[in-house]
């Protein structure tokens, strides 16, 4: 087989996979504001929505972790999603909420401006995410969902809360 011909074949292997992958993430989300932008994941992560409320600061944590809380005897650390992805000035007001998270068999709080509805996608809402660097990344993307006139950015939550920079997880027992 020429290179070109690997070429083409190793492409369209790729290209007929992503629908599939996407397929795979079609369901409900919950979805979130940061700053301006819409954001959704997957609501079988989602344990419970609370109100933000006073953490308790662990010293020489990174900036982005506010601190924890003790839920129902369950010591959980808080991120602030606004903080991570650099989104500007942060303030808490009483829309400001917290998502707590099931991943990697941890929970996990995430501070977001606010919680707007669960949806369900079909495969055919959901588009690829395209490569960009910056904050998020698209590795902790799944994908782009349209719905009407909304665009939402979905979320690989799990990716995202057990990379190594987020230092939430023993990353030898998750990757």
């Amino acid at each position: 087989m020429t290179q070109t011909a690997k070429a083409a074949s190793a492409a369209a292997t790729t290209a007929s996979s992503a629908p599939s992958m996407l397929t795979q993430q079609a369901g409900e989300f919950l979805t979130f504001t940061l700053g301006a932008e819409e954001y959704g994941v997957e609501i079988l992560k989602v344990q419970e929505i609370r109100g933000y409320e006073q953490v308790t600061t662990i010293a020489n944590a990174p900036v982005f972790i506010k601190g924890v809380i003790n839920l129902r005897g369950v010591i959980v650390p808080i991120v602030d999603m606004r903080i991570k992805f650099a989104l500007g000035k942060v303030e808490y007001d009483q829309f400001t909420v917290v998502i707590i998270l099931n991943v990697a068999n941890r929970v996990v709080g995430m501070v977001v401006d606010g919680v707007s509805d669960v949806i369900n996608l079909t495969p055919e809402q959901i588009r690829p995410a395209p490569e960009i660097g910056g904050g998020l990344g698209s590795r902790y993307i799944i994908g782009l969902g349209t719905l009407d006139k909304r665009m939402l950015i979905l979320m690989d939550i799990e990716r995202l809360m057990t990379s190594p920079d987020m230092s939430l997880v023993d990353n030898d027992v998750v990757h």
